[in-house]
This record gives C-alpha cells, sequence and structure tokens, in this order.
C-alpha cells in the first residue's frame, strides 16, 4: 500500500469533506513508495520471446507494447505532475458510511462536479471496473457544461471509486457486495443534498472483466425507486424472452424473428443485429476469454495469488491492464500517458482491493425480489457490432486474450423489468467506450432525462446540491421538453468533423441532442488516439486518416496488441 492510515476521527466521521491526493502529512504517496516503483521498473527482467510465429499458437507477444510503456514510465511520466493536475482539475471528495452490513464505516473517495446550469440534473456515473473515478475525469465536462445548455441537458456529476479501488477503502469479504455497495451510494446521493437523480452505468456489459457498474445501476433503480428516477444501461446483459417465464413476451419475440420485420417493439436493426452477432464468432473464439486464461473460474474466485503477484511487481499490473484493454476490443489504442495513468491509481493504493473486488463479482449473489410492481423508466444504448464491415480475404487470427465475442440485447427484452423510454440503437462495436466514444454514453442519459423531466417534475426540483463544489454563475434553464420516446441510430464515431445525426426509428419527434465532439480540454484529460491496429484485409469504420507520422519527439499512441 503506497498511502497510510488516517486519524480514527477521520474514518467514522459522515461529514463530507474535500480531498487531495497527499504527499506530506498522512501521506497517501509517499516518496519512498514511487522510488521504489522505480526501482522495480529498473530491475524488471522480461522472458525470453518465443521463437515459434504466432500464428502457431496465437498467444500475444506483448514485448513491442510493453518495452516502450516501460521507458515512457520510467523517463516521461511524473506521478507527482499527475497528482498536480488531480488536485488542482478534479473536484474530489471522501465520506464515511456505515450500513446494516458494514461493522465500522468505510470510507469512499468520489469526484463531485455540479454544472453552473440551473436546471441541470443530479446524475450518478459508475465507472467500469477496474478503473477508478479519476481514470475517467475526461468525462467531467461533457456531462456539467454541454456547448447549449438550453438545447443540451447539463448534470451535477457524482463518480465514484468502488470500494477497494482508487482510494475508496475495501469492503469486508462477508458482506453482499452488490446490495451494500448500491446502499451506500443511495446514502452518498441523499448525503450530497440530492433527494432524487438518475444513475448510467459506463462499461458495456459484454466487453468488462466484472460488471459490477452494470449490477449496481440495476439495484438501484429496481430496490431505490423513490430516489433514483430512472436508469441508463449500456449493452445490458437482458435474455431472450422464455416461454415459461413470460409467454406474451416470448410470443411476440417469436413473431417478430419468425417474420424478421419491424413490429412489435422489435426493429429491422435488432434482427440484423442479433443475426450479425450469432454468426460473426469465429470458431474457436466462443469460449469466453475468462476460461480460456482460468479466470471467471478458480482463477478470479481466489485473489490472493494474483492480489500478491502484482502488488509487487508494477510491469505485472501494467500488463494486467493491457490484458483487460484487449480484451474489450479497442477500436484504437490509448496514448502511454492514459495507460500508465490508470495503472498507477491502482498501484498506488495497491491491486489486492482490485483482485478482491473482482473475486466477489465473480462469486454472485441471490438477487433481492423486486419491492414493487412498478416498472422502474430506462434508457437503453446497444451496439449493433460488426455488421456494416467488409472484409477481404480470410479473417486474421486474433491472438489471446481475444476480445469478447459479439453479443446483442433487443431493447424490447428489457421491457419485462423496465419502463423503456428511449432506445439508442448506436452501429459498430463499443470497444473501450467511456474513452474511445464518451459521446455516446451522453446522449443515451440525456435520452433518459427528457423522458424523466416530461413524466416527473421531482427531479427537476430538487434544487442545488448541499454542498457546494465551485463558485459559479447560475444562468436561467430551459423549458420541459414534450414528452416522447426517443430511438436513435447513431454513427460509428464522434469527431468535430463528422457528428453523427440521430435518426428516429419510431416516428416520435427526435431528442434535440447530437453527439457533440470533445470540446477543447487539457491535454491530460484527452484520451486521444489513433485507437485500433490496422490489419490488411479488414476495414474499420472510423479509421479515416488516425494514423499519422509525427515527428521524433510526438508521443505515438500505443497499440494494444497487434
Amino acid at each position: 500500500m503506497a498511502h497510510a492510515q488516517e486519524p480514527a476521527a477521520d474514518m467514522l466521521s459522515d461529514e463530507v469533506k474535500p480531498y487531495k491526493i497527499r504527499a506530506a502529512i498522512h501521506r497517501q504517496v509517499s516518496s519512498k513508495y514511487l522510488e521504489l516503483t522505480r526501482r522495480k521498473l529498473e530491475l524488471t527482467r522480461l522472458p525470453h520471446q518465443t521463437p515459434e510465429p504466432r500464428s502457431i499458437n496465437g498467444w500475444w507477444e506483448p514485448q513491442p507494447t510493453v518495452e516502450p510503456l516501460v521507458d515512457f514510465w520510467l523517463e516521461r511520466f511524473s506521478w507527482r505532475e499527475q497528482e498536480q493536475q488531480f488536485n488542482a482539475r478534479v473536484p474530489q471528495f471522501r465520506t464515511a458510511i456505515k450500513t446494516a452490513a458494514l461493522e465500522t464505516p468505510v470510507r469512499m473517495h468520489f469526484v463531485h462536479a455540479s454544472s453552473r446550469h440551473a436546471h441541470a440534473m443530479p446524475l450518478l456515473l459508475i465507472p467500469p471496473f477496474p478503473f477508478t473515478n479519476l481514470s475517467m475525469a475526461h468525462l467531467i465536462d461533457l456531462f456539467t457544461e454541454p456547448g447549449d445548455g438550453t438545447l443540451d441537458q447539463p448534470f451535477h456529476l457524482v463518480m465514484p471509486s468502488l470500494p477497494g479501488l482508487g482510494f475508496s477503502d475495501a469492503l469486508p469479504d462477508s458482506v453482499p457486495l452488490i446490495q451494500t455497495v448500491a446502499h451506500m451510494l443511495h446514502v452518498l446521493m441523499k448525503r450530497l443534498g440530492y433527494e432524487y437523480f438518475l444513475v448510467t452505468n459506463s462499461g458495456p456489459w459484454p466487453s468488462v472483466l466484472a460488471p459490477v457498474d452494470w449490477e449496481l445501476a440495476d439495484h438501484l433503480a429496481l430496490h431505490y425507486p423513490n430516489s433514483c428516477l430512472g436508469a441508463h444501461f449500456v449493452s445490458p446483459p437482458f435474455s431472450r424472452p422464455r416461454i415459461r417465464d413470460s409467454p406474451a413476451a416470448w410470443t411476440r419475440w417469436k413473431v417478430a424473428s419468425i417474420l424478421r420485420a419491424p413490429i412489435l417493439g422489435y426493429s429491422l436493426e435488432d434482427l440484423e443485429a442479433l443475426r450479425s452477432a450469432d454468426t460473426s464468432v469465429p470458431t474457436g473464439a466462443r469460449a469466453s476469454p475468462h476460461a480460456i486464461l482460468g479466470f471467471g473460474n478458480d482463477g478470479a474466485h481466489e485473489p490472493n495469488t494474483l492480489a500478491y503477484a502484482l502488488c509487487d511487481s508494477p510491469l505485472g499490473l501494467l500488463l494486467f491492464f493491457l490484458m483487460v484493454l484487449r480484451m474489450s476490443g479497442p477500436n484504437r489504442g490509448l496514448p502511454p500517458a492514459e495507460i500508465v495513468r490508470m495503472t498507477e491509481l491502482t498501484w498506488l493504493p495497491g491491486p489486492e482491493g482490485t483482485m478482491r473486488l473482482w473475486a466477489q463479482c465473480a462469486a454472485g449473489e441471490e438477487k433481492q425480489k423486486r419491492r414493487r410492481a412498478q416498472r422502474p423508466k430506462a434508457a437503453i444504448t446497444v451496439f449493433s457490432g460488426d455488421q456494416g464491415r467488409v472484409g477481404v480475404g480470410p479473417p486474421l487470427p486474433v491472438p489471446l486474450p481475444r476480445p469478447f465475442p459479439n453479443s446483442y440485447a433487443c431493447p424490447a427484452w428489457g421491457r419485462r423489468q423496465y419502463h423503456v423510454v428511449a432506445c439508442n440503437r448506436v452501429t459498430g462495436r463499443p470497444g473501450l467506450l467511456a474513452w474511445e466514444r464518451p459521446q455516446v454514453i451522453v446522449v443515451g442519459v440525456r435520452s433518459l432525462a427528457k423522458a424523466v423531466l416530461a413524466a416527473d417534475g421531482r427531479i427537476g426540483a430538487s434544487g442545488a446540491p448541499k454542498t457546494t463544489i465551485l463558485k459559479r454563475v447560475v444562468v436561467d434553464g430551459g423549458q420541459k421538453a414534450a414528452a416522447t420516446t426517443s430511438e436513435t441510430i447513431q454513427a460509428p464515431e464522434a469527431t468535430p468533423g463528422n457528428r453523427p445525426q440521430e435518426t428516429v426509428a419510431s416516428g416520435s419527434e427526435p431528442d434535440r441532442q447530437q453527439v457533440a465532439g470533445p470540446s477543447e480540454r487539457e491535454a491530460w484529460k484527452q484520451p486521444m488516439g489513433p485507437l485500433t491496429p490496422q490489419h490488411q484485409g479488414i476495414e474499420s469504420p472510423g479509421d479515416g486518416d488516425g494514423s499519422r507520422g509525427g515527428s521524433p519527439d510526438t508521443v505515438i499512441a500505443v497499440q494494444i496488441g497487434a
């Protein structure tokens, strides 16, 4: 662990306190630990490269990726600079929360960024595992400061670090994970003065190691309906209707799939995406990457082996994150600073909390019964996959660890549990959504906000947060929009020169939203690209001029395997 324990009084306080990553008194990150990290990187011993061609065994050879990253970490990356930037630019807080399942309070670190717009709505955004909230600081302005606050709904943004990740304390192993953390998040929103709020997950369910963010958003919407007035789900794991569970839903699904017609809540995009997902997975890649590597079986259920190994090796933890990124199926590569930064945010507090949270999620828990029959409001964003890609020649083998196979869940399947008020169908694969196409999340949340505002005035009248974040000028809010259910189809990329247009599939009025390109932010916040390894014979959507040459001093984005 890089940080020391703080006074007991701080542990027991339920006060919301501003948080700084400190380097002096009660220091979270000591200079001795940073020097130890440097020495470990300098003494790194890499394995001998395998003499066999990669096509024989299908294994990923990390050395061409890892060596430049280690050099960058040693020579160009400064944690003290990152620390100063986080402290100066990201509104961080921490508070201790106790629930019935916890014997002692657990401190939760979170980002709380208020919008200057008077009509901003409270939004709880749950980061995808295993990433911390500070890894997603680049999302703050997208939600809090839209280009046009009268047309694009702004939000007061709350982003927690899950227990055991970043600067949040870990949970005891004995407590039920999802219901305990969901209750903590509910307490947090109440403590910040938000009687009503919306929630969104941020990691596409098929592309994450552990769907903690989805399970928490789902639990909050189902079990706290008097506070959480709606949820936005990114690629939720909805299953096909079964006749024994819901005969009516099963009948509608069978009729639409047999006739292949846009009827009974299904669209042509749904049917084509399902067909593509069922037929596009190559032979030998249908098994989950978890099963191939032993994860998801005993490998994830017993976390201490990995925790001990990664706690002593910054290179090992770097490779763990490279594995996570590869299995997410990135459309591009992330810059070295981004990869090293997300690794440091787990390395410095210690990776044992990350491994144990993963094990707790992999172990699963019994679902609680729903508290009432009324279905919560939900907006759903799904991805159609690579059905529009055209390849020349046979598909190339993908080295292990392979990206997760493409999966598709029809929004109509969610109507058994949710009142689906908006559907956003996006072309392409999600990839590293929060870094590559964060505007997709914003559009989905705004479609939910519009529907909730039209039907429920409580959240619009919830007022400003009790905890003042920044002194900002308050401007007049916009008028409420008419009640509509939006169904949108978005283009695969959102760049300033090629903004996707929303096509309304239902015939209702389209939302006045568009996926705007990122505003000019500090360079440290921007996950830049070129983002996918280019292979001859495969056309990648949105590649364009993503790969450019540079001067000798240019930091080129690291491709996560090739």
